[in-house]
């Protein structure tokens, strides 16, 4: 059975563990590196330093148009309070987790809560503007997960468990958005996926993955749903797939097996593959649009997010004395550098998305910083 994946602070040698537990081409394409910064770090960076174009026409699956990167850094923030605790910006509204993973905070302009147990970690923390999401496991993985929601323009929770319309299992991908909560499920022995619509509180049960097979990255942007898919094989064979209901159609360009991060955009997507199986922190981005398939270049694998209305990634160093880069992909705008750690070596966290607004937190030798900036 699939091993929980943390969506807000998942390294990808977690993410293996998540495929193997479940589980009974060396070649790269050329890539348009971030030039190195040499300057302040990227928070006190308020407008882009290049001007942005029209992205080219792509090319096919085969050959992809490599897409070098503007340079758009957004207005970042610091976030206050301790750099080790992981928050979440939305709005007016803050989602902290504790380093130990133990406590949640949910702030803002008129209320607070906390949500927290001593047999129970936080798993997935998640805010939209609209709902927070605070998903405990049990430590000792014996009991199903448990999800508090909080509408946050009304205060009001409810709670989504193993005693659900449609129960909640061990461990599992869960995501968060259009008001919808994607958990998985088990029926009949299958694993499976659930969706909670957060307005009405009804479930539906989805797609269930075949014998011997298993799913995570679960994603919800306005174009739809999107798993990885895996099988028992060693390596697991790996297939981004899109949702519907209970059908799964994989992405179209994917290579067989290689995929790994997934999301789906109007009338196209963007993914990542492994190169190689030995060095699977290390992933390749590729996106198709209406105008073609596009090359984005290296990033860090499970770093893939929607937010507002474009993809982001994340970059680590490329160079010797090169930042850790945020990147953001979205058919109409191309492909930006949008932030830049602080110099020296650097470590960038899998963004957080908060509806809006954007929280990244980055480890650098020169300065540790967690900063937010809003979209739109």
């Amino acid at each position: 059975m699939p091993a929980p994946l943390r969506r807000y602070a998942a390294p990808a040698a977690a993410l293996l563990l998540a495929l193997t537990a479940c589980s009974g081409g060396d070649e790269q394409r050329p890539v348009a590196r971030p030039a190195p910064s040499s300057t302040a770090p990227s928070s006190s960076a308020t407008t882009p330093t290049t001007t942005p174009t029209a992205p080219p026409t792509g090319g096919t699956a085969e050959e992809p148009v490599v897409l070098p990167p503007e340079v758009q850094l957004l207005d970042w923030r610091p976030v206050p309070g301790s750099v080790d605790d992981t928050v979440t910006r939305s709005g007016d509204w803050t989602l902290t987790v504790n380093e130990a993973g133990t406590r949640a905070e949910l702030e803002g302009p008129d209320s607070s809560s906390g949500y927290g147990s001593s047999d129970e970690r936080i798993s997935d923390a998640f805010i939209d503007g609209q709902y927070a999401v605070v998903v405990f496991q049990d430590k000792q993985e014996t009991r199903p997960n448990r999800a508090e929601v909080t509408n946050l323009a009304n205060g009001r929770g409810f709670t989504v468990d193993g005693s659900s319309e449609i129960p909640t299992t061990t461990g599992g991908s869960w995501a968060l958005g259009q008001g919808r909560l994607l958990h998985a499920t088990v029926d009949k022995g299958s694993y499976c996926l659930a969706s909670v619509d957060l307005a009405t509180r009804r479930s539906t049960r989805g797609w269930c993955a075949p014998a011997r097979h298993g799913f995570n990255s679960a994603r919800i942007t306005p174009a739809g749903d999107s798993l990885l898919t895996f099988d028992d094989s060693q390596p697991a064979c790996r297939t981004v797939v899109s949702v519907s209901g209970s059908d799964v159609q994989s992405f179209p360009g994917v290579p067989e097996c290689q995929g790994w991060d997934g999301l789906l955009v109007d009338g196209g997507a963007a993914w990542s593959v492994i190169p190689k199986e030995n060095q699977i922190e290390t992933a390749h981005f590729y996106a198709r649009s209406a105008d073609g398939y596009f090359d984005l270049g290296l990033g860090t694998s499970g770093s893939l997010t929607w937010c507002a209305d474009a993809a982001y990634f994340v970059r680590d160093p490329q160079r010797d004395g090169d930042p850790a880069a945020l990147m953001r992909w979205s058919p109409d705008d191309g492909l930006a550098v949008t932030y830049r750690s602080p110099g020296g070596q650097a470590f960038l966290s899998e963004p957080r998305c908060g509806g809006d607004t954007m929280t990244v937190t980055a480890l650098a030798e020169r300065g540790d910083e967690q900063v937010s900036a809003t979209l739109r």
